[in-house]
């Protein structure tokens, strides 16, 4: 066949590699999903970085695998609007720094036919989860210990740093609020649940990528597996909105080392257009009770 003997000898060691290198991937792989159980294989590539196959190649051969992640949907409402009500500071804004705007949601998790309730809030520029909580009640008592974690982990300067949530009635509680003011935070609030996507997103990851997937007996295991959760998200998972190159960790230890000029900067869209749709001029978010604002550059870049 014209074929000589060298070259299917070499073609059968070539393979033989490749299936040994394999063999070892898949090791890592049910590694990767004790961890992560609802990675989906593309992201799987971009964590495990397998340098004798590309990402194609990889994402076919484990989804024949059966690594595919079925998706799981939320359809319990856990909003109950407030009749205090603030406005939305942070539509067209451009995030320049971490601890700028921190975005929370109240998300919940059925187990037992007993529905548990989440808190989470992130930053909106380093994509870190900064404070959660966990509770069997919809009091904003959780959604108080939620920020407290967070205050304790943030560095920010007070009055620079905005809170923005949807209209629940926990975030325009007396406590709450109180906590905010005396923190130096402005509130914000949006209508519908496109005006608060970090948090809406992060709801999904952490059901739907890890705790649905495990099987979680109580209320106490619950708490425990939640700090599993968010500890790999922010330290191990790489995340898309820094082209998987880095974890929430990462960047944020990354931008540390950049003068202001040369961080990346994030656009927060509003009235789901493009900052491109809207009126160039300056943003400058002036808040209540007579603050300095925060300036935000108006500019068209992207992180």
């Amino acid at each position: 066949m014209g074929v000589s003997k060298q070259s299917v000898h070499q073609a059968k060691q070539r393979q033989l590699a490749f299936d040994r290198e394999l063999d070892l991937l898949v090791i890592l792989a049910d590694e990767l999903k004790e961890e992560h159980p609802g990675c989906g294989v593309e992201k799987m590539y971009y964590t495990l970085q397998p340098q004798f196959i590309g990402r194609d190649k990889f994402c076919e051969i484990f989804l024949s695998l059966g690594y595919g992640v079925k998706r799981m949907r939320n359809y319990t409402k856990t909003t109950v609007q407030g009749t205090i009500h603030y406005s939305n500071l942070i539509e067209g804004v451009i995030v320049t720094r971490p601890f700028q705007v921190i975005q929370s949601d109240i998300t919940y998790f059925r187990l037992n036919d007993v529905h548990y309730y989440m808190v989470f809030i992130i930053d909106v520029y380093t994509r870190l989860i900064v404070g959660y909580n966990v509770g069997n009640h919809l009091r904003a008592e959780a959604n108080a210990r939620a920020l407290k974690m967070a205050l304790d982990r943030m560095d920010y300067s007070p009055w620079e740093l905005i809170h923005h949530s949807d209209k629940g009635s926990q975030y325009s509680s007396r406590l709450y609020e109180d906590m905010l003011e005396n923190a130096g935070i402005h509130p914000s609030m949006g209508n519908t649940a496109w005006e608060n996507p970090y948090a809406e997103r992060i709801n999904g990851i952490i059901k739907n990528e890890f705790l649905k997937h495990w099987e979680i007996k109580d209320l106490k295991q619950l708490c425990k597996k939640t700090d599993q959760a968010v500890h790999y998200y922010n330290s191990k998972r790489k995340h898309r909105a820094f082209k998987m190159r880095y974890t929430p960790e990462e960047f944020y230890h990354k931008q540390l080392t950049l003068d202001q000029e040369s961080r990346p900067k994030v656009r927060i869209y509003a009235n789901d257009k493009p900052m491109s749709a809207l009126n160039p001029d300056t943003k400058v978010l002036n808040p209540h009770k007579g603050a300095g604002g925060i300036y935000c550059p108006w500019k068209i870049d992207e992180c």
